[in-house]
């Protein structure tokens, strides 16, 4: 709450920005990263009172402070349980903004194509807004638009189109035929990750496995 109060605090300062300075400050942001700044200290803070601002311009809503607190726990890695109507959809685009800072991928896992469409098209307008690039994966794109949508700073996909190209990229006979962004050497994907309907996905879901033949 103590984060929340001084995100509070750094909003009258994020308003005066013209939109010029918002798309700027993401590339401070990525500088002063680069440059190792922890982004887990003041560049946290500063990152959320953007994402907001930019929230608030592009899609007229804004993060209340129930949405800064989810934010923060699942940049923690910790699961953030959330009431109907308390808004779960805004407030994954905090911590997505602020990992994709580090040039690592940020993915949002949905349930189903409908709801990673929906909110690839909401939610992906304050992204672009701050420069980032976002991608969707639905079911039927080929290799191509799968690795192009993957190398995205925001990718948009459901658990089982995930689940299956991570299957797939284990079949491949060489780097060239894999889709997922990360390290080839290990297989492991080396970014962030936030799961919407995290006991769906990650109990009903992870119950019916997934399946390759051939």
């Amino acid at each position: 709450r103590e984060r929340v109060n001084r995100i509070n605090d750094l909003e009258s300062t994020i308003e005066e920005l013209s939109d010029e300075e918002m798309l700027a400050k993401t590339s401070e942001f990525q500088s002063r990263i680069a440059s190792g700044e922890d982004f887990n200290g003041p560049l946290l803070e500063e990152a959320f009172a953007v994402v907001r601002e930019a929230a608030w311009r592009v899609i007229e809503q804004r993060h209340y402070d129930v949405q800064l607190l989810g934010g923060l726990v699942l940049h923690d890695g910790r699961l953030a349980e959330m009431a109907t109507g308390e808004g779960k959809t805004l407030v994954s685009t905090l911590p997505c903004y602020l990992n994709a800072l580090t040039g690592k991928s940020s993915f949002v896992i949905t349930v189903n194509d409908y709801l990673a469409r929906r909110d690839m098209e909401k939610m992906g307008q304050v992204h672009r807004y701050l420069g980032l690039t976002v991608g969707l994966i639905q079911a039927g794109m080929t290799e191509e638009e799968r690795r192009k949508a993957y190398a995205c700073n925001v990718v948009y996909v459901t658990n089982s189109e995930l689940g299956f190209d991570y299957l797939r990229d284990h079949l491949a006979l060489s780097p060239a035929q894999t889709v997922l962004p990360g390290n080839y050497a290990s297989g492991q994907f080396d970014g962030f990750c936030v799961v919407d309907e995290a006991d769906s996905v990650l109990i009903d879901e992870a119950r019916t496995p997934l399946i390759m033949a051939g």
